[in-house]
């Protein structure tokens, strides 16, 4: 799957690249918009579905996951509230 994904991001990068309607000023889609800009908009939705993909694919296992073991023994260390009262 991961390399179906990284085909998608390359033809998606190549699809972006909309040189036939770059002089195409009277073509509108839906009756006002110009249609590089909603062909603009496709691709915006493409690269979100897209990205979905890749988080659900191809994002390593574990790398998100918080460390349950606290790194000072009194629980104290780090915390905002114990660094204010020591500062007045």
């Amino acid at each position: 799957m991961k390399r179906i994904v990284y085909t998608l991001i390359i033809l998606l990068a190549v699809a972006h690249q909309d040189f036939w309607w770059w002089n195409d000023a009277e073509t509108m889609v839906c009756g006002f918009m110009p249609v590089g800009l909603a062909y603009h908009a496709g691709v915006s939705v493409a690269a979100g579905l897209l990205w979905a993909l890749a988080v659900r694919y191809c994002w390593p296992q574990g790398v998100d996951l918080v460390d349950a073991t606290p790194t000072d023994p009194s629980g104290a260390a780090g915390s905002a509230h114990t660094q204010l009262g020591a500062n007045e």
